[in-house]
């Protein structure tokens, strides 16, 4: 007689119980359909497509939303929300403006302070609107060629910062 006593042994049916003994439920897996081989095979002649029409022809790709070549309802509705498109919007500041600064060194943090800029950590270009008669170092994001000229003409410096 075989003894029952030990842990892996199911009294009932004298197996180890294990991950080598499960089986996949029946129809978990299906055969793949194989097509065109042949009217015996069943899936022969047009291949289980049927005879005419759009979805028998090769080659089709229908993307979710297709409406048969009318225009999709995406495209007819209007398109709001998020776009990373969006142009660089500057803070505008004119060399007359900085006349009315007295600091060589011109720097966000004292444009902001001036009340030239609302924002310090938003762009800032500046213009060439006006002219400067001391050499001062402007640090902005961007300068146009005019007052990039004009400050260097004056004996002053433009960076980027």
């Amino acid at each position: 007689m075989v003894s029952t006593t030990s842990k892996n042994i199911s009294p009932r049916s004298n197996q180890r119980f294990g991950l080598n003994s499960l089986k996949a439920p029946i129809g978990a897996h299906k055969k793949k359909k194989i097509l065109g081989r042949g009217s015996s095979s069943g899936h022969g002649k047009t291949s289980t497509r049927g005879s005419k029409g759009q979805k028998s022809r090769a080659g089709r790709d229908f993307y979710p939303g297709f409406e048969g070549g009318q225009t999709p309802l995406i495209r007819k509705i209007p398109k709001r929300g998020f776009s990373s498109r969006r142009p660089l919007k500057y803070q505008i500041v004119n060399l007359k403006d900085l006349r009315r600064i007295n600091v060589n060194l011109i720097t966000p943090e004292v444009l902001e302070k001036g009340g030239l800029i609302k924002d310090m950590k938003k762009p800032v270009k500046i213009l060439g609107q006006g002219t400067i008669d001391r050499p001062i170092t402007v640090k902005g994001s961007a300068f146009s060629k005019g007052a990039k000229a004009r400050i260097e003409q004056a004996g002053g410096a433009c960076s980027q910062h």
